[in-house]
């Protein structure tokens, strides 16, 4: 199943992408499933694949280098030598500590504004890295920009579609997230019969999900299964280049588990991996699913 656009909301502005786009690829299908869109398209993608992260196999499929997390000089030289001028970071990493990041000299004289970079959330680390590229003539673009079809749309893809209930608690949701995004902290929260039972943190969306299964488990939450649900929004002031929120199939298994009514997010600001199967999961366990307006 494509995913297709809502419109003028799926993005802030059309980009003219410039062909071959240089994919910094971390872990997950992801990096994947966005070469695969800019082929469909008839552009060329250039993997670079983080050493640690990225997967062997799946990368060799494509035009593609290996990098180090903190090769800075050697990743430019290799855009330049690619002739990527636009380049978009893609997949799951889990943040180094500085001591394993791997020097360059260029790496080195831009050391403090790396450093700047770490001492904050995902999103400052990664917007950081990318104005030190871009201070160097490379242009940052976000999905978005290149693979808007792997973007959810607005409305419910799935049979069962939010009651009343439930639409209070995506409300509720997105209220919480709205106040936590100055602090970087999570993009989601699970909002059961109006009681905001957890929040995101450093482990992820699978963990969030499993510990509120957990919770179901010892009777900490009494309402009956199926109710609440899981909300997902990129935080306020987010630069949506980069860490915009991602579910899937696993996201659905994760819900049904913590045995929850359903799935809201973000439409044109959510990345949708595998969206037939996920549909498919959801549908077989009545699960709705649902794209919110940005």
């Amino acid at each position: 199943m494509i995913l297709k656009s809502s419109g003028p909301t799926m993005t802030d502005e059309v980009l003219r992408i410039s062909s071959p786009v240089g994919l910094i690829a971390a872990g997950g299908v992801m990096p994947f499933a966005v070469a695969d869109s800019l082929i469909a398209r008839g552009i060329d993608p250039v993997v670079f694949a983080l050493k640690g992260a990225c997967d062997p196999q799946a990368v060799a499929r494509f035009r593609h280098h290996w990098i180090s997390v903190g090769q800075v000089g050697r990743a430019m030289k290799l855009f330049r030598s690619e002739n990527c001028r636009d380049l978009v970071f893609i997949g799951t990493l889990v943040r180094p500590a500085l001591s394993e990041i791997r020097l360059d000299w260029t790496t080195i004289r831009v050391l403090g504004r790396v450093w700047a970079a770490f001492r904050g959330g995902d999103d400052h680390l990664l917007s950081g890295i990318g104005r030190i590229l871009e201070q160097d003539g490379f242009r940052m673009v976000g999905i978005k920009d290149v693979a808007p079809d792997l973007l959810m749309p607005e409305g419910c893809v799935t049979r069962t579609a939010p009651d009343d209930n439930a639409a209070a608690d995506i409300a509720r949701g997105r209220d919480v997230l709205r106040a936590l995004s100055p602090f970087d902290i999570g993009q989601a929260a699970i909002v059961i019969e109006g009681h905001v039972v957890a929040v995101e943190d450093i482990e992820g969306t699978d963990g969030l999900l499993a510990r509120v299964a957990r919770l179901r488990g010892e009777g900490r939450i009494r309402a009956k299964a199926p109710r609440g649900v899981l909300v997902k929004a990129p935080k306020s002031g987010q630069d949506l280049r980069f860490d915009l929120p991602t579910i899937g199939p696993r996201t659905v298994e994760g819900a049904v588990k913590a045995g929850l009514a359903g799935i809201a997010i973000v439409a044109g600001h959510t990345i949708v991996v595998e969206p037939q199967p996920m549909i498919e999961a959801a549908d077989a366990a009545g699960l709705f699913v649902t794209g919110l307006p940005a």
